[in-house]
């Protein structure tokens, strides 16, 4: 479709991530595009994509979907399942037209986070942003995480309980955070760290998020197996943690 037709299309819809689809077309996310191009920076930028597999648990509107596949990713399976189903954001819809219009072409499924790993093969990175605090019991599907990444993960969560030095998180069990009954669960950097080790990683960096702060963490966790190079991005702003 040409470009007033595409914006007619985008108009239609509820979208999360701010998308360039093509130059002067954009996604009105609720992400914004600051926000987009420093989390695309800082959950891909460090690794050398090209050739490698990726799998994308949550992928919602495709945003980093098709920021892998434009950095060089040989394949791209994305999955999600609530806001893909959800007749309020209709958000297999929008990754649809999305990537269509991106002209990218990704594998795509339906998974429910809890059903993972669903008989899938390892993909050299997994992707798990904003997933973590949707999950009522996160962490079998931590577990996953490790028999799904065969050499990195990229983890992006909202975070509570930072004064705490030992393992925790903080439960809600409303809709405590954001009025959202679908945020349930708050977790520290301790916490994090030691599922990370549980799930077989065993080299983990971390940073706060630059705009949102302590309140949202990103781990990049690598396998023993992982090759070296993968790490040398994670320089300045990323601590150590094992």
């Amino acid at each position: 479709m040409d470009d007033d037709a595409l914006r007619a299309a985008i108009a239609g819809h509820l979208w999360f991530h701010t998308i360039e689809l093509r130059p002067g077309v954009v996604t009105p996310g609720r992400k914004t595009p600051e926000i987009m191009a420093v989390e695309e920076e800082l959950f891909l930028g460090p690794l050398p994509l090209a050739g490698m597999s990726v799998l994308d648990i949550g992928a919602w509107n495709g945003g980093f979907t098709i920021a892998a596949l434009r950095r060089g990713a040989a394949r791209v399976l994305a999955t999600d399942s609530y806001t893909w189903d959800h007749p309020h954001f209709r958000g297999r819809e929008t990754f649809d037209l999305a990537c269509a219009a991106a002209g990218v072409a990704p594998e795509a499924r339906r998974l429910d986070p809890m059903d993972l790993p669903a008989e899938l093969e390892p993909f050299d990175l997994v992707l798990f942003l904003g997933v973590f605090y949707h999950l009522r019991n996160p962490v079998p599907v931590m577990d996953a995480l490790g028999r799904l990444a065969r050499h990195a993960c990229i983890v992006e969560t909202h975070q509570d309980a930072l004064e705490e030095v030992r393992p925790a998180m903080v439960f809600y069990p409303w809709a405590e955070l954001a009025g959202d009954a679908t945020n349930w669960w708050g977790p520290n950097p301790p916490l994090m760290t030691a599922l990370l080790l549980q799930a077989g990683f065993t080299r983990i960096r971390y940073r706060a998020h630059p705009i949102n702060g302590p309140a949202r963490g990103i781990y990049a966790a690598f396998k023993p197996e992982a090759p070296d190079a993968l790490l040398a991005g994670y320089g300045e702003g990323w601590a150590v943690l094992a």
